[in-house]
């Protein structure tokens, strides 16, 4: 079961992290790059303070962006700035969010992100706490995705696990860390390919943020997951 308010107070202290850490960076380090491809430090940041603002219009009624042009004309505008704006930004912004959580009265009802994607609005806090805590580790100063919450590795997987289930190009696929196990892809009788591997490394993998080489697989190649 989604418990938002769990869940805000674990984005509070994602956020805290995040901006302890960068904290230690300085001008210069935020106009790197970072480990997303096309994308400085300041990229990076700029995105999570503009997502912030996005995800109070959704809590809200209102559209998350204008557009995706506006979306992403906003984060090439704001990615170059000194590194002291940049924290205040995401502190702000991340202030303006606990705010409209707070004003949510029936977090029951169905909100619309992107692209038509709807959900529960309790389910809004999880998916702001995916933003921070990923994009820490795209950062690349140091928070790895073996320095995640196993609460939150584990429900990230199944939540990106969801995302592929049905999906026909995927292949019927069942995943597991020794522990727990989780199905994705096409509808089918029985797994096609079992993937195996570290929670890490999992998470990794579906998310896009690593190759999949460290994971072991039976029944045929790994899988090659469509873009988030």
């Amino acid at each position: 079961m989604m418990d938002h308010a769990r869940d805000l107070a674990s984005l509070r202290d994602a956020t805290d992290r995040l901006l302890s850490a960068a904290a230690a960076l300085d001008n210069a380090a935020v106009t790197e790059p970072s480990r997303l491809p096309g994308w400085t430090r300041g990229h990076v940041l700029a995105h999570l303070a503009r997502n912030a603002d996005a995800l109070v219009n959704v809590l809200q009624g209102r559209p998350m962006y204008t557009s995706a042009k506006a979306r992403d004309a906003d984060i090439e505008r704001d990615a170059p700035r000194p590194l002291d704006v940049h924290l205040a930004d995401v502190r702000e912004s991340a202030d303006r969010f606990a705010r409209a959580a707070d004003g949510i009265t029936d977090w029951s009802r169905t909100v619309e992100l992107r692209n038509g994607v709807t959900d529960a609005a309790a389910r809004v806090p999880f998916r702001r706490w995916i933003e921070v805590a990923l994009h820490h580790v795209d950062l690349g100063i140091g928070h790895e995705l073996e320095d995640l919450p196993p609460e939150f590795t584990a429900r990230e997987t199944a939540f990106l696990a969801e995302r592929f289930t049905g999906n026909p190009e995927v292949p019927a696929t069942r995943l597991t860390d020794g522990t727990r196990a989780w199905t994705t892809g096409r509808v089918a009788g029985a797994p096609e390919i079992t993937v195996t591997g570290r929670p890490a490394d999992l998470l990794g993998w579906l998310s896009g943020r690593r190759d999949g080489a460290a994971l072991g697989v039976e029944g045929a190649g790994l899988p090659v997951l469509p873009p988030l």
